[in-house]
């Protein structure tokens, strides 16, 4: 695999008329003709989101999935007094030691999934504060 400064470099040595189609530097895009596709055609009426149960959860353990790049398996309290685990592919973000002790939010009511061979009861919410 070339690396990108290889790639970038070797549009220096060659003539700015042998682009590869790989990228043109600088060049405007138009976009007003790309039509983005709603992630849901239908709209959630209130009493069904309503029936979603969002819980505080602390995080007790948190560890990398093996085989997985992108999973975490969380062992959260829930305030049921039973551990609850859920697999969120958020490991890009944090490393699982970074987790242990914080409070989440969870949606704890939604039907068990299974991930890489494991069963993820639930599903976490989380976003990126980019406001710095």
């Amino acid at each position: 695999m070339k690396s990108l400064d290889k790639l970038a470099n070797a549009g220096n040595e060659e003539s700015s008329d042998s682009n590869t189609g790989f990228f043109t530097p600088n060049e405007k895009i138009d976009f007003s003709n790309v039509k983005i596709e709603p992630l849901f055609e239908e709209s959630v009426d209130f009493e069904t989101f309503s029936k979603s149960d969002f819980r505080a959860v602390k995080v007790k353990n948190c560890v990398a999935v093996p085989k997985s790049k992108k999973l975490l398996q969380f062992t959260l309290d829930d305030g049921t007094g039973k551990d609850r685990t859920i697999l969120s592919g958020i490991h890009e973000f944090y490393e699982p030691e970074e987790l242990v002790g914080k409070t989440l939010i969870a949606i704890t009511n939604l039907p068990p999934r299974a991930m890489m061979g494991i069963e993820s009861c639930g599903m976490l919410l989380s976003a990126v504060n980019e406001l710095k």
